[in-house]
């Protein structure tokens, strides 16, 4: 009897880790976050018009002095209040310029000769300038041009407990107890077909994984750009599988693991 209780035991420890492997995102396959970043116009035009429709919410990290940003306050108010996340993408979007194939980096914002105190500094005032906007104190950060360093030092690790967690650019997608908070892996798109933008999607759904997307252009507005209809057919296809897919604000999707994962880091 002892034995069979045991077998029974685990059989039910067996099939409960299954089912929480394969629901383990809010009760879907995977998480996919939608990520727009650098204030474009085309973001208000193209994007958030066709989320609405559809009730997708998305992430958009803004700069505090792109045109994009500064000629549209009402608009991305608006787009915060139907549910979209507004992120931190730094006051002045500052990159390092002493790396290959940065002569195109302004040299008033060259992170290179930023001080972390300077950058801290300004990732702190685009803060409030978000709260003016949308009210929140909650916030989430994408590394401006993926430049985690000045100088060799970690400039969000003293401005870590801010923020619930930092997109990167690393291309890669990972289950709910492997995230690391400070440097989530997104997919940059450019150029990529509506398939190959679903092909991601189905390799999150059948390894339960968070796949981020990093969009900059959506129809044009950046030289980094995918085409307005590829980008629609990946819309359309999370839409038709949300049963399997959980579409979700990044803010939304990280706090959700942070809360249902067995580790943290």
């Amino acid at each position: 009897m002892n034995k069979l209780l045991t077998i029974v035991t685990l059989l039910i420890v067996h099939t409960l880790g299954v089912a929480q492997t394969t629901t383990g995102w809010n009760g879907k396959k995977c998480a996919v976050v939608l990520t727009y970043d650098d204030a474009l116009d085309v973001h208000l035009t193209n994007v958030v018009p066709l989320l609405d429709s559809l009730g997708l919410k998305g992430t958009f990290y803004l700069s505090g002095y792109f045109p994009g940003y500064v000629s549209n306050i009402d608009r991305w108010r608006a787009a915060a209040r139907k549910g979209h996340e507004l992120g931190n993408h730094t006051l002045f979007h500052p990159c390092l310029g002493n790396q290959p194939g940065r002569e195109w980096v302004n040299p008033n914002k060259d992170m290179s000769k930023y001080t972390v105190q300077r950058m801290t500094d300004e990732i702190g005032m685009m803060n409030v300038l978000l709260q003016t906007i949308d009210g929140k104190t909650e916030r989430t950060f994408a590394y401006p041009c993926g430049d985690t360093k000045i100088g060799g030092v970690d400039y969000y690790k003293p401005i870590e407990s801010k923020f619930v967690a930092a997109r990167g650019v690393r291309s890669e997608m990972k289950p709910i107890g492997q995230l690391n908070y400070a440097d989530i892996g997104s997919y940059s798109i450019v150029d990529q077909t509506g398939e190959q933008l679903i092909e991601l999607v189905r390799q999150a759904q059948a390894s339960n994984s968070l796949l981020v997307f990093l969009f900059h252009g959506v129809g044009g507005g950046h030289s980094l750009n995918v085409a307005l209809p590829e980008h629609n057919k990946l819309i359309r296809y999370l839409k038709q599988h949300e049963a399997d897919v959980w579409v979700a604000p990044f803010i939304d999707a990280v706090k959700y693991a942070k809360t249902h994962s067995p580790t943290t880091r």
